[in-house]
């Protein structure tokens, strides 16, 4: 039985293909693609992308049932907790210039399996997402005519009652779904101006909220005689902070359109920056204004807006709240259907997913193939399935993504820049690479020309301390974390930081409910796994990171991605368990997909393929010469090729 078990080396060399990651290319520019937008233009696709239905439902809803008038508190937290992510995703943006988004970032940086899976959970939060808001856009409409549509739908075409589908088609969702997508096929150009306009209504809308909204404030609504300003206290409004964190998860646009932003290095920070922080300063006025035109706790959730204005006698101000919250819904349906494709690409491009899904429309030069079959895909699901038991897996992809592009910030930053070539922290004993001699009198195989200089100058190499190495400070206390190559103690850190954060934030939510736990066990778990996330987090600080980049970086790393980790985490365990449930059965399908084709068809495999058949080495003697030689790598060639070595250093 002994020999169908697999090898300790094949075992090795499989966790390795799982774990590779992607090879950029030099010229990062370049693509099929057209670059053509502007900051203005990522900007506005990001608001769209945010300042959605949400404004005009969620607001109402937090403000009711969950935080009182300190709604604003919640989103004042919510805003500065999205900041975070939206931060990592600025800093891949700006260095990483491709589509692709927190795919493209976990796959520079963690590894293929994980990059695949954050993009296959992409891929259904998009596609949901976007269904969802065809079927609220449809019914908001349908409430404007006293659901004519939907009583004349049950009545020519019937209903049914089947688990997972809706009572009714609702054709009305999937006909706008078609129609965006025939725009989004037309071209970036044509799209980004679609959605300026429907962003000026938007925020001309918001805009009107807001001037009559504070003529009409009454300052009394905060009293204490209608409950105060947070009636709920502060589990209130944390509670309210958890929902209203779902209200800024739209800007991950900006990043999968960095690949045709005209100047990437600038426009990507500059426009998730401007786009949050006027959506953060939207939720935040329209929160005040609402709460002080009635009092909160007279608040209809489902139009909180159109509900106020009516009651204060202005009926009229209720059709500009619809036309404002259509054309809200229209820049999410946008958002939804320019960044789903461009993912979908970035997969197929490197060979994680089907090929078809690669190719580039010569004229509008976007992915239509991927544009019209996920467009499709999104009016099936509007049109006959019922979302509402669905829409909180959208939750679990997009905080899922977030904790991995954090995650993957800390393992960049502190690994070497490309070109860069890894050497030992000054004064280690590098372990032997297979190729290299215990002794200076044996000949050594270098993988290219820098490593022989890096070789010849080692006094430099002792002064000048590469990202990922041990910092000088901290080598007497730490001696032995120099036997590591940069950045591999870096990356178990990472990941102990992660089993700590996981641990701690299953304390906190299960602890005290579904565990039981004695106060001592739960406050001394408390302690060894904060401190095990205090340590990890020490233990990178104390190592060298990039410095100098010309693009732009996140501040106080890795302080900012680990408390963004942790957060991620916290919101996620805070989800049902059926929803974790659904995302379980979703990996096990993208799992399938992977073993069955990405794996075998990644460019990196490829590559690696190539690699294997043929390679070039520099040789070093001695005697200090240098001489390339290419062959075939096979492993019983080693004794020849040492033979050859010898014979060429005899002949010198």
């Amino acid at each position: 039985m002994a020999r169908w078990l697999p090898r300790s080396t094949d075992l090795t060399r499989f966790c390795q293909k799982l774990n590779r990651v992607k090879t950029l290319e030099d010229d990062m520019m370049e693509t099929s693609f057209n670059r053509c937008l502007s900051t203005i233009d990522l900007t506005l696709l990001g608001i769209g992308g945010m300042v959605g239905s949400g404004l005009y439902v969620l607001t109402g809803t937090v403000a009711k049932e969950m935080a009182g008038p300190a709604v604003i508190v919640s989103f004042i937290i919510a805003g500065f907790a999205s900041l975070l992510a939206a931060l990592c995703y600025a800093e891949f943006g700006a260095r990483v210039p491709k589509t692709g988004s927190a795919y493209m970032f976990t796959y520079v940086s963690v590894g293929e399996i994980w990059a695949f899976l954050i993009g296959w959970n992409v891929l259904l939060e998009y596609m949901i997402g976007g269904a969802a808001v065809a079927r609220a856009w449809s019914g908001y409409l349908d409430s404007i005519f006293n659901h004519k549509i939907k009583n004349f739908t049950e009545t020519h075409v019937g209903t049914w009652h089947v688990p997972f589908l809706a009572c009714y088609p609702d054709f009305l969702a999937a006909a706008i779904l078609l129609i965006a997508t025939a725009f989004i096929s037309f071209g970036a150009r044509v799209s980004s101006w679609l959605n300026h306009m429907f962003s000026a209504i938007s925020m001309g809308v918001i805009l009107f909220i807001l001037i009559m909204g504070f003529i009409l404030a009454q300052p009394k609504n905060w009293s204490a005689q209608e409950g105060g300003f947070a009636p709920y206290g502060l589990s209130g409004i944390m509670a309210g902070t958890a929902t209203c964190f779902y209200a800024f998860v739209g800007f991950d646009v900006i990043a999968a359109s960095s690949e045709e932003a005209r100047n990437p290095q600038r426009a990507v920070p500059r426009a998730i920056a401007f786009s949050l922080g006027l959506a953060t300063g939207a939720y935040i006025l329209v929160s005040v204004v609402l709460t002080l035109m009635v009092p909160w706790h007279t608040l209809d959730p489902d139009s909180a807006l159109a509900d106020a204005f009516y009651r204060r006698g202005y009926a009229w101000a209720g059709f500009l709240v619809a036309a404002g919250s259509i054309c809200a819904m229209n820049t999410v349906l946008l958002s939804n259907l320019f960044s789903l494709p461009r993912i979908v690409y970035a997969m197929a491009e490197d060979g994680l997913f089907f090929r078809v899904f690669s190719q580039v429309h010569p004229r509008t030069q976007v992915p239509v193939v991927g544009i019209v079959v996920f467009g499709l895909l999104m009016a099936l699901l509007a049109l006959v399935f019922d979302l509402e038991a669905l829409v909180q897996f959208l939750s679990i992809g997009t905080l899922l993504a977030y904790t991995f592009v954090a995650a993957s910030i800390i393992v960049l930053r502190f690994q070497q820049q490309k070109g860069d070539v890894p050497v030992p922290a000054a004064g280690s004993r590098p372990s032997p690479e297979p190729h290299e001699g215990p002794s200076a009198g044996e000949l050594k195989e270098y993988e290219s020309f820098s490593d022989k200089l890096q070789l010849v100058d080692r006094d430099k190499s002792k002064e000048h301390r590469e990202p990922g190495q041990l910092k000088a400070a901290f080598e007497p206390y730490l001696e032995f974390l120099s036997d590591f190559y940069p950045g591999e103690v870096v990356t178990v850190a990472v990941v102990t930081l992660m089993v700590s954060a996981i641990c701690l934030c299953s304390i906190l939510v299960f602890g005290s409910t579904h565990l039981h736990l004695p106060t001592w066990s739960y406050s001394l778990l408390l302690v060894l796994f904060s401190l095990g996330f205090l340590l990890s987090l020490l233990l990178i600080w104390a190592h060298e990171q990039q410095h100098g980049t010309q693009t732009f970086q996140i501040p106080l790393v890795p302080l900012s991605p680990a408390l963004s980790i942790l957060l991620n985490i916290y919101l996620m365990l805070k989800l049902s368990y059926m929803t974790w449930l659904r995302f379980a059965v979703w990996l096990l399908l993208g799992l399938l997909v992977y073993f069955g084709y990405g794996i075998w068809h990644s460019k990196e495999n490829l590559r690696e393929s190539q690699a294997q058949r043929l390679s070039a080495r520099y040789v070093v003697f001695p005697s200090g010469s240098l001489e390339e030689r290419v062959q075939p790598v096979q492993p019983s060639a080693e004794p020849a090729s040492l033979t050859e070595t010898d014979t060429a250093d005899g002949k010198r």
